[in-house]
Order: C-alpha cells, then structure tokens, then sequence
C-alpha cells in the first residue's frame, strides 16, 4: 500500500493478529503517503473478519524514528499539499487507531521517536495521562528519551521484552486484551495520574515560568503547554483541535523554517562534492596519538574513548602527562556522577588509555592528533619529527585553530596526509569538528577523518585552509565590534544583555573572559597579520592583561568572578577604558551612548555576516548551510534564528556586504 517511498504491510497469522509493520527505510520515518498507508492498513485489519487483533510494528528492528522533517518542508515551500485539518492526531491516531472495535497493540523495537511516539501510544494529551504532568512535561519540553525500563517503570508501556519476542509478546497481549486477561483502556480518557485542577495548574504556571527564563525567544514550548492545559481543563478532545490549530501556525513560523533548515544542513555536512562521491571508503582508524594533555587535548581523549578508540596520550614531562591523565579521568568521572556511566565501564574506558612520553609507541598508529601550543616552529618540529615514527598509512592531524596548515607541514614530505582536526572546547561535549582541508591533502585522508568524526558522534564540516578556518575567521569580528562599540560609548554590559537576550549563550566580553585575555591577544594577532584592513586594532584587553586581568581564570577580566566563578560587573572597567580612548584617540560619541538593543544586535553580527560572506566567496566552505552549522555548533548561534538562512541568501542572490548600508561601522 501507499508510495515507493514508504508504506506499511498488513500480515494476519493463524492466530487472528494482524501485524502491521511500518517500512520507510532508514528509520521508518512517519511520511504522509506512511500515514495514509497505517490508516487504510488499520482500515482493512478491522473490516476483515478473520482479523481478531491487531500489533502495529517497525520494520528492521525499529518502530519508528518519528514523522518525516522533509514534509514539513514541502509543505511550507507549497511543493507537498498539506493534509486536512486534524488528519493525522484525530482522524489516523484518535479515530482510527485509539477508537478501532479490536484490540491494539505497539510492538515498539530499537525507537520511538517524536511522531513514532505518538502512533505507539500519546502526544500532548496522552502522555500526560500515561506518566503523569510534571514528567510529560520534561519528556516534551526537552525532548529527551527514556529507555524501555525506565519507561516501564513510568507507565508509558506495558511490558519490556527481548527483541527477538517482541512482535509474539505482543501478539498474545493483544489477544489477552480481547479475552479480557489484560485491561483495555484508551489512553485519551485515563485520568488517575492526571493531577487535580489547581496542582495541574501550578506546575503548569511553574512550566512556563522555566520555559520564559531558559528559552525567552521561542514561542514553541509555551504553545505546547497551553495545549496540554487545553486538555486538562475542557478534555482531550477539544485539545486536540487546539493543537491541529496550533501546530498549523508553527509550521508557518520562521523559527520552524529555520529549525527545518539547521535539521537538514546538519545532515548535509557529510556530503562532501569532488570527495565523498568518489566511492571512496574509509580505513580503519583503530589506535590514535594525542600531543599535549591540555585542557584540549584531554578533551579530544576522552571523546575517542567514550568510543572505543585505543589512545596514546603524549605528553613532554611525567608532571604535564599525570596531569594530562588526571583530566581525561575527570571527564569520565563526571559522567560516573551524573549516572552516564557505570564504575566498571569506566574502569575499562581508562585501561584503552596510555601515556606516554616520547614517539616510539607511534609507530602502528593510524592517526595522531597534534594538540600543543599555538607555536609555528614547534609544531613544525612536531610534524616533521612525526612523519619519521609514524607509518606511511597515519593521519597527521592538528587541532590549531588559527595557523596555516601548509605552514606546519612545511618541513615534512607527507603533506597530502596533514589535516586539520579543530575541536571545540570542551572536546567531548562540544558538537562541531572542523576538518580543513589544504591543496594538498589526499581526499582519503578526508574521507577516514570524516568516518573517525561521525563515530566519536561530531558533526564534521570540511572547510579550507585559512587563518581561523570557517567559526573563528567568521566570529573574530565579534569581539572586535563589541570593542569598538565600548570605545564610542557603549557599555560592555549592555551589549552583553543585548546579545544573550538575542539568543547567543554569552555576549562578546563574557566570552572573551572564558577564553581568557592571552587566547584572544594572540589569535588577534594573526587576523591583525592576515587582515590588517579589517582589524580593529583595540587597546583595552592588552591595557587590561598588563594589569593582571586575563579572564575568569584570574577572576578578573570584563567581569568579576566569585568562587563559584558567577560574573558581576566590575565598576573599575571604567578606567581601563578611558585609557584605551586616550590611547585610541578616539571620544565618546551619544549616538553609540543611546545605541537601542537591535542595533547592538546589527552592529555586532552585522561585521560577523561580512566575514562569512567571504568565507563562503572564498569558497572555505564547501556549503553555504555548512556556515549555518559552524556558526550555530562551533559559537551558539541560535538556530531558530532565520537570518541564519537568510544571511546567506543575500550573497546568492548578489547582494553587497550588509554592514556597507551601515556607515557606523565602516571599519568591518
């Protein structure tokens, strides 16, 4: 039944269940043409009289991975016709599914996700109904999964049971249904976890009071619990007309056209034209080196072990390596404490972990990762060094996140086999993994570092080689126009609100305390080198950094910070700068004085979009939606923010750099 593209497939035993497996490979993603297939099979299985019962299935071990994005889509864009009204909550799920005159059952197998949920068993009105208000909101609000036991334990399924005797396990309690030995109630009219009125309402209110606070720009969430409330208060049917009428609304909304986008911009990464369609297939990266035990080099162990990697942790002295082992055990640890991880597991992720200090162990590893020092010569010397131990099939990777790739592979002959691996701090929980690329590099050697991304669970995008690559060439300027704003007359606090309200998870002055004052002078440095014409060259930081302010890590930087590192406003910055105006020859002007929060938003990410239009003209990166994923996982770039999209159409679309309509800012 239904398309090629998905459909589902009715199969009725001996025993008089129906089994309907769902199949749209990969994840059997809810489609139309799968949901109009599930109604008609639904349809056929009731009118059938040899039929008694019915198990809904998943093809190839999985129920479903939730409704097909893509639709979505299509919808907006009026290639996909949107189905009627309420068509997939009240007519496929509550109609057909939850009101049919014979016994249902959900074979769930591998996931349950968002829509798959949803056809198994709830939504806004049933989950509430299965767990109870406070956990259902947590599930929906956060979209987090629960495993089977956990889900056992809460209600939301009735028995737990190996793969290999799902579909039969539900086939008998189907038919134990019909012969009255298990219950038979529809989920949408259950009411005995649902809270009474005036307790539902307070944690309802709480819910929304933490919605405003943690996600103040969307309006999704909030819309969300009014429909749960909906039901609550008028019942479950009215509710689900609410939330047809709702959802309707979403869809149209640019934050969901840009949510859509980063879904799909996010897949695309790993499409790579003139690489990953060469049929090429990635080796096997099996034991990896890390230079340096820092802060980042811990970081990147830890993510390679988390996935099974063996990793050699190198480092120059035994106090540096304890140290650099000390940090990759803390990072495990933490995942021990929070209930991630089990004492044993991490026992045996820390024995794939060994120290080192010097190369001779290097001499069958499949990849090492260079993670010292910004230094030109030392890592010069490193690489060179490398290519003598390391055998000729070794990827030679560096995390530098600033200096020009061909210069570091300068004195070596293996340069089609250097590449850049750019982390992001901290390396195990950041998402994004920048693989840059020079003229040089072998695209099989691209092809096994994208491999070796996807398994340590990164999102990888190949970008070119150039000072600060695609995030930091694109976000240099971030700072820097915050500087210049101060400069003239804006206080660095305001700008910091303007920013974070916008939706970025701290303003240019917080940031450049965490990374600290000596990380900021000498990545400055090199876009002063690289990009003189476009550098403003501010005196404040280093003013600050001689007086031994550097950022969080000296409790002194823009801010002040407490024990606990919380940041207060500093009234002594004042000074810092009006030394740096006098230094700067540069007056306090009132128009920067009276700045409103969109044009501190404009005239801080305006010099931002510039940069990325010529990372993209440049052709650094591959993809303009590949800008989109930089910006949003390597500097926390709101994705719901559709100018993320937008942004890039402008230099499709031929139009000038836009800060040049902005003569404030004619220095970016």
């Amino acid at each position: 039944m239904g398309s090629k593209k998905g459909r589902t497939m009715v199969e009725v035993g001996a025993d008089g269940v129906a089994v309907i497996t769902i199949i749209n490979p990969p994840v059997n993603s809810l489609s139309l043409d799968v949901l109009q297939s599930l109604k008609e099979s639904f349809d056929e299985a009731l009118q059938r009289d040899d039929v008694k019962a019915i198990v809904v299935a998943g093809a190839n071990g999985k129920f479903s991975g939730g409704f097909d994005i893509s639709a979505f889509g299509g919808i907006q864009q009026g290639a996909v016709q949107q189905p009627k009204s309420g068509y997939i909550s009240v007519e496929v799920l509550t109609d057909t599914i939850e009101a049919a005159r014979k016994p249902s059952v959900a074979a769930i197998d591998g996931l349950a996700l968002g829509g798959g949920l949803e056809v198994a068993m709830v939504g806004t009105q049933r989950l509430p109904r299965l767990v109870g208000l406070a956990k259902s909101l947590e599930m929906m609000l956060t979209s987090k999964p629960v495993k089977g036991e956990e889900a056992l334990g809460l209600g939301l399924v009735d028995a737990v049971v190996s793969s290999h005797e799902l579909v039969n396990a539900a086939r008998q309690w189907a038919l134990d249904i019909l012969a009255r030995r298990k219950p038979w109630v529809a989920t949408l009219y259950k009411t005995d976890k649902i809270e009474p009125l005036g307790e539902a309402r307070q944690i309802l209110n709480f819910a929304r009071a933490q919605t405003r606070k943690r996600a103040p720009n969307l309006k999704h969430p909030l819309v969300c619990i009014d429909v749960i409330e909906e039901g609550i208060v008028n019942g479950p049917k009215p509710a689900l007309y609410k939330e047809v009428e709702a959802f309707q609304g979403l869809l149209k909304s640019d934050t969901s056209k840009s949510l859509i986008h980063i879904f799909f911009a996010q897949r695309g990464t790993s499409k790579v034209p003139g690489i990953t369609d060469r049929g090429l297939v990635p080796r096997k990266v099996k034991k990896v080196a890390i230079l340096g035990g820092g802060l980042m080099g811990s970081g990147i162990a830890t993510a390679l072990l988390l996935s099974n990697y063996t990793v050699i942790l190198n480092e120059v002295n035994e106090k540096f390596l304890e140290a650099g082992i000390g940090r990759v055990k803390a990072n495990l640890g933490s995942r021990v404490k929070k209930g991630q991880m089990t004492q044993e597991k991490f026992e045996k992720t820390m024995s794939l972990l060994r120290g080192v200090l010097d190369f001779e162990s290097f001499r069958d590893v499949d990849m090492v990762i260079e993670a010292v020092i910004e230094n030109v010569s030392l890592k010069q010397q490193i690489f060179a060094d490398l290519e003598k131990y390391c055998p000729p099939h070794c990827i030679l990777a560096s995390n530098t996140s600033t200096i020009d790739l061909n210069l570091i592979g300068k004195r070596t002959k293996s340069q089609d086999r250097i590449i850049g691996a750019h982390f992001f701090s901290p390396a195990h929980i950041m998402p994004l993994l920048e693989i840059v690329r020079t003229e040089h590099t072998s695209p099989q050697i691209i092809v096994d570092l994208l491999d070796v991304g996807k398994k340590i669970k990164k999102t990888p995008i190949i970008v070119g080689n150039c000072t600060g690559f695609a995030v930091n060439r694109m976000f240099f300027p971030y700072t820097q126009a915050g500087l210049f704003l101060v400069e003239r007359g804006t206080d660095v606090y305001r700008i910091d609100r303007a920013i974070t309200k916008f939706g970025m998870p701290m303003g240019p002055f917080r940031l450049a305390d965490l990374v600290g004052f000596g990380v900021a002078i000498a990545t400055g440095s090199q876009f002063i080198e690289n990009f003189p014409e476009r550098t403003y060259k501010s005196m404040l930081i280093p003013i600050m950094q001689e007086d031994k302010r550097t950022g969080e890590s000296t409790r002194k930087g823009f801010y002040l910070y407490d024990n606990k590192r919380k940041a207060s406003p500093d009234p002594e910055l004042k000074m810092y700068i009006e030394k740096a105006r006098s230094i700067s020859g540069v007056a306090v002007d009132p128009k920067f004085v009276k700045l409103s929060e969109k044009d501190i938003v404009e005239m801080i990410f305006f010099p931002v979009v510039n940069e990325a239009c010529r990372v993209f003209a440049e052709g650094i990166a591959v993809k303009a939606s590949d800008i989109d994923i930089a910006a949003v996982m390597g500097m926390g770039f709101p994705p719901y923010r559709f100018e993320t999209s937008l942004i890039f159409l402008l230099i499709l679309l031929g139009f000038p750099l836009v800060s040049q309509s902005n003569n404030l800012l004619k220095n970016f």
